[in-house]
């Protein structure tokens, strides 16, 4: 009897966790290879736990592999049962080697029929785990449409409804059936294990009514991920792309270059989260970073998403009282307290008339004429206290060295041109966001607040005049001026 010949339809439906990847496929080696042995091995052996071997089971011996002859010749035989894989594994574990072997012998023995999608975004997240700054991440502002802040009794009740409740499996397939018209996806969550927060990856590549037929290498290409973070208790998300935004596309697909691809979920998120009276909308918070901890602490379910820069010798819980406090008797001074960390030990000293009297009558008449070598030391003495009082009460807390929240990155546009003056109107057809600047500028480094603030303390900048966002109480890494104010930029 004929076999039944196979008819393939596209359809709609997202890419299942449970197809396979040939384990041919040349990309699978840096793929796997992109993990360190142990961490290659945890992940092998979480593979082959009880609770989810069904899902991810090795290649094992029967009855036919017996009788061929060339399973003996193989480089890893198939083992006859779970056991004695487990067991290759961990003698992998305990004896010292490279990270060559467990890969060789992942895709030449236990997983030689393939490697499934989710074994591969699992691969990914746990890459993203041991390296929480490989990617660039974007804070976006989920908001409740329709709900302004006089409609709410509370600041607490305007916060909890700009925070939806998240039901994993129905916002996966709300958001599916929001960008599958357009393009064809894989979605994996996974949560964090090092971070209050759950991650989304998503692989999108063509549309199967486009390109019926694809290459194995087109479901390993890092440049068709996009992972979507999202914190607990937080009105915010992040997002970030696996490749950079200006990477060549792989496909001549506009659906899938790395702008359009972020458009396009970026734009499903909200829409995927909305219920039938409840619809959000995201928004801009002009904060781009590395690092996950400095989104999670700048704009994240802490304190601190309000008291940056100065304000945040609050947060810390540095001085007493809040900056809004009326009874200011209860509240210390900023300048009191800096004046006490600059002065170490004055606290200490007896300044009662009787000691300072005292001290006149017991001090010889040669030490207590000043020389102008002590007063020029006393002047820049001076000088630099009020340059530092003045440095911690912009900068307060953050921007420290060890800072909690380093920014990379900080890109600054100016919009007006030298010579236009205060009073001078624009044309009628200005338009802020479409306009060229007239000046760019980029600081790039390991933390740039705590540069710009070491700058200040030098002296080469001057902290009184320094705008909010350059010292970190916007807790913004880019900057859109325009006759000396921020203006927000378009999300698209």
């Amino acid at each position: 009897m004929p076999r039944a010949k196979k008819v393939r339809a596209p359809t709609t439906a997202s890419l299942p966790s449970s197809l396979r990847i040939p384990s041919t496929t040349p990309s699978l080696v840096k793929t796997l290879g992109k993990l360190p042995r142990q961490s290659l091995l945890d992940l092998i052996f979480q593979w082959l736990d009880d609770r989810n071997v069904k899902l991810f089971a090795p290649f094992l011996e029967d009855d036919e592999d017996k009788n061929h002859e060339d399973e003996g010749l193989r480089p890893y035989p198939a083992e006859s049962s779970l056991n004695d894989v487990r067991n290759a594994y961990q003698e992998l574990q305990v004896r010292k080697g490279g990270k060559r072997e467990v890969i060789d012998r992942i895709l030449d023995g236990d997983w030689r029929h393939g490697i499934t999608l989710r074994q591969l975004a699992m691969i990914d997240l746990r890459y993203l785990d041991d390296h929480p700054s490989s990617l660039r991440w974007t804070a976006l502002e989920l908001t409740r449409i329709g709900v302004s802040g006089s409609n709410q009794d509370s600041s607490i009740a305007d916060i909890s409804a700009c925070i939806p409740r998240i039901h994993a499996a129905t916002f996966l397939n709300n958001l599916q059936e929001q960008i599958s018209p357009l393009v064809k996806a894989h979605f994996y969550l996974a949560r964090s294990t090092s971070l209050p927060l759950t991650f989304l990856r998503i692989f999108v590549t063509n549309s199967p009514y486009q390109n019926p037929r694809q290459a194995p290498e087109t479901l390993t290409d890092s440049s068709r991920v996009m992972y979507v973070a999202f914190p607990d208790s937080c009105p915010y998300i992040y997002t970030s792309l696996a490749s950079a935004i200006g990477s060549k596309a792989s496909s001549a697909s506009v659906a899938t270059d790395a702008r359009s691809l972020q458009r396009i979920v970026r734009d499903a998120i909200p829409k995927a989260l909305s219920l039938q009276h409840q619809r959000y909308s995201i928004k801009p918070t002009s904060l781009t970073a590395k690092s996950l901890q400095a989104l999670l602490s700048l704009r994240g379910p802490g304190r601190s998403n309000k008291a940056n820069g100065a304000f945040s010798i609050f947060a810390d819980a540095v001085l007493e009282g809040s900056p809004l406090d009326p009874r200011s008797s209860h509240t210390v001074r900023p300048e009191e307290y800096y004046k006490q960390e600059f002065e170490p030990g004055k606290e200490n000293k007896d300044t009662s008339p009787e000691t300072q009297e005292n001290t006149k009558i017991q001090t010889p008449l040669s030490s207590t004429k000043p020389t102008r070598r002590k007063l020029d030391a006393n002047v820049v003495e001076h000088t630099s206290k009020k340059r530092k009082l003045a440095v911690q009460t912009r900068f307060g807390t953050s921007g420290l060295a060890l800072s909690s929240a380093p920014l990379d990155r900080l890109d600054i546009r100016m919009l007006d041109p030298p010579n236009l003056s205060d009073d001078e109107e624009e044309p009628d057809d200005y338009n802020a966001q479409s306009a060229q600047p007239a000046l760019s500028l980029t600081f790039s480094g390991s933390d740039v607040i705590s540069g710009i603030r070491r700058l200040a303390e030098l002296g080469i900048v001057d902290p009184e005049s320094m705008p909010s966002w350059m010292t970190g109480e916007d807790a913004v890494s880019s900057a859109v001026v325009r006759r000396g104010h921020r203006i927000t930029e378009d999300i698209g």
